[in-house]
């Protein structure tokens, strides 16, 4: 099994830098108060409060939070869940692709079709993560992954996270194999026992670790079953 993330690693860095978070920072207030007594955005709302420690009724602080947060690119839930709601828009009404590195997506096909089973583990949502694969710069590739995962499951830099989507998943760890950018988060996975590679990508200037194996692309990895 191979379990990916997706920014760094299958896709730039600057693709969601410089696309993604402007488009849903700057139809975020206007989403927020179009739709603030829809479930999944009264949710968010309850999160916001929750989290920031501000009332419930002050929708101006609650918005306030989520720009920090955002400013900040702070992997909360509640901001990440709000931002692949907006992203919706970008992805089925103005035309936004989702970037993909071309050596992930041959990688991914490649594992597909060798039979290794595919899940993404990324601080974007859930809905945004299938946003992106489902309306990519290759087409729809949805149907080469068996499961995503987001920060519901746990924060990525905690071990606990990985054994919770390894119990998910129902597999050992020494059958599972994580690739990211960030070092902080293949230490994680190792904790929980998970074999780890860094994608060092010089393009998005990430530093290589000397604690995991590390290549700059996928063209240098074969996984098999």
């Amino acid at each position: 099994m191979a379990l990916i993330d997706i920014e760094g690693t299958v896709g730039s860095i600057a693709f969601v830098r410089d696309v993604l978070f402007p488009f849903a920072t700057a139809r975020m207030d206007a989403f927020v108060r179009e739709n603030e007594h829809d479930s999944i955005v009264a949710e968010v709302l309850d999160q916001t409060a929750d989290e920031a420690d501000i009332p419930r009724s002050d929708l101006n602080a609650l918005l306030e939070a989520l720009h920090d947060w955002a400013g900040r690119d702070v992997k909360v839930t509640p901001l990440k869940t709000l931002q692949g709601l907006i992203w919706v828009q970008g992805f089925e009404s103005s035309g936004i692709q989702g970037h993909l590195y071309p050596d992930a997506i041959d990688a991914l096909r490649r594992f597909h079709d060798g039979g290794v089973a595919l899940y993404v583990y990324s601080s974007g949502s859930v809905p945004a993560q299938k946003l992106l694969f489902g309306h990519s710069v290759a087409g729809d590739l949805l149907p080469l992954f068996s499961g995503f995962y987001d920060t519901t499951v746990g924060p990525k830099r905690e071990g606990s996270s990985y054994e919770r989507i390894l119990e998910k998943i129902g597999i050992p760890p020494n059958e599972a194999i994580f690739f990211s950018d960030n070092e902080a988060e293949l230490d994680a996975a190792e904790e929980a026992g998970i074999q780890t590679v860094q994608l060092a990508r010089p393009q998005d200037q990430t530093i290589p670790t000397t604690r995991h194996a590390c290549v700059e692309s996928f063209d240098e990895i074969e996984v098999t079953r």
